[in-house]
């Protein structure tokens, strides 16, 4: 397992993948450990979480530039990354044990009410592409229900791992509370398998996902899963095209476009499309590339040469089947796995560019005839994670949302997570939810007790 840096592929670390006996001594640890856990007060866990809060914000340079170096987003992108790391730890600290109250029901018994009680050690299977704030997804609801957790985090951003460790342990979280496994994704099934692990949670690739619900279903253990998006992104023939074209170049291209909630198909009334498509264009090549590392730069490089290979093929694929190159299309010629920011016009069903994901800076423009066809597009996708309608008529931009099939909808807004709202998509984009109330209780024991 090798860590390397995108913006020159040069190597930063590599790791030794941990043999099965010391994965199951970890996991052995975590849940004794949790059999601890599970018996503190909500006091003691949120004054924990709150300490981490504050170490992420003291360390947060440190924590960015691991970031940074070892998945390629911008510095910029990776301290905001900790800092809302440091938001969603708060948010349950504060929170957590109102969420999780008992709730009285009315019943024929005197006392009757449902409880809310950790599950145990859950297994967290993350990627890349935002190697803090996905993990931190699972640690703040997770750890303040009572649970423990071990991560398998993707093979290239190793050093992330260590360091969250490391912020736990210093904020005074019990050292086996939540470890992080060393090991290649060959060995999650194993580990899905142990008794001492009771469910599993995932941010990943569709493959990835359909994998692990398929082990975790023969196990008959609790899984949520966050896969693919292909979201689209409506602009309709009344909407602030000034602002609505400047979001779009951002929410396509922010970090390097590998955002599983980023904007990808962008759905264009005819009457508007010209326009819009010389603003975005505009926006797009306005985006500075160039190191990471510096302030300055708004495009970064993309985590992986592979992925830019499978990208580009992506691109020239779409090309040759009809569709138009307005700006970008190619890597670029300096080190690492850079790739411009790319708008293909006249996207067609049928294309790579409509059907599947584009992982990486590539709008998809598709012209439509009016809003009935919008939503006919918008829908017409395996995927269903995230949405974007814009639109001055804020009446009429509620009513699609809500005819929109995905986990969320934003109006006048590009996509973007919050502690306070549930996360999540349907059909191939998965199932559950992480964030919020709904997400909290994902993984816990939600039992009934009446009392004669």
């Amino acid at each position: 397992m090798k860590s390397i840096n995108p913006a020159n592929n040069e190597l930063i670390k590599e790791y030794t993948e941990y043999t099965p006996e010391q994965v199951q001594s970890i996991i052995d640890d975590v849940d004794l450990e949790w059999k601890s856990w599970k018996n503190t007060s909500f006091e003691e866990r949120a004054k924990l979480m709150r300490k981490a809060a504050d170490i992420l914000i003291e360390e947060r340079d440190e924590c960015a530039s691991i970031i940074t170096s070892e998945m390629g987003k911008v510095i910029a992108e990776s301290r905001a990354e900790v800092e809302k790391c440091a938001l969603v730890c708060r948010h349950y600290a504060d929170n957590g044990e109102k969420i999780l109250k008992d709730e009285i029901i009315e019943t024929n018994y005197p006392k009757s009410f449902v409880s809310f009680e950790p599950i145990g050690t859950v297994l967290v299977v993350m990627p890349w592409n935002f190697p803090f704030w996905q993990v931190f997804r699972f640690i703040a609801p997770g750890l303040m229900a009572g649970n423990a957790g071990v991560l398998k985090h993707a093979s290239n951003v190793m050093g992330c791992a260590v360091k969250i460790e490391e912020v736990l342990i210093k904020a005074g979280f019990p050292k086996n509370l939540f470890r992080s496994l060393l090991i290649g994704s060959s060995k999650v099934a194993d580990i899905i398998r142990n008794p001492k692990i009771k469910a599993v949670t995932l941010t990943g690739s569709e493959p990835a996902g359909s994998k692990v619900a398929e082990l975790a279903g023969k196990e008959l253990k609790k899984s949520v899963l966050e896969l693919g998006g292909s979201d689209p992104y409506v602009v309709l023939e009344d909407a602030d095209l000034e602002q609505c074209a400047k979001t779009a170049a951002t929410a396509r291209n922010f970090n390097a476009g590998q955002v599983c909630i980023a904007a990808k198909r962008f759905i264009i009334v005819e009457s508007v499309a010209e326009k819009f498509q010389e603003l975005q264009k505009k926006a797009t090549e306005a985006l500075v590339i160039g190191d990471p590392m510096d302030d300055k730069t708004q495009l970064a490089p993309m985590s992986r040469p592979d992925l830019l290979d499978e990208l580009h093929e992506q691109v020239e694929k779409s090309i040759a089947m009809g569709a138009t190159l307005v700006t970008g299309g190619q890597k670029l010629d300096r080190p690492g796995n850079y790739y411009a920011p790319t708008i293909l016009a006249d996207v067609k069903k049928g294309m790579p560019a409509y059907d599947d994901e584009t992982f990486g800076p590539v709008a998809a423009n598709i012209i439509v005839k009016d809003e009935t066809e919008a939503l006919e597009v918008a829908n017409d996708t395996p995927f269903g994670l995230g949405a974007s309608v814009w639109t001055k008529d804020l009446e009429r931009g509620e009513r699609l949302a809500r005819q929109i099939e995905t986990g969320m909808v934003f109006v006048n807004s590009m996509v973007l997570s919050s502690p306070a709202m549930p996360f999540g998509g349907v059909k191939r984009s998965g199932y559950g939810r992480e964030l919020s109330e709904v997400g909290m209780k994902e993984f816990v024991n939600i039992k009934s007790i009446c009392i004669q």
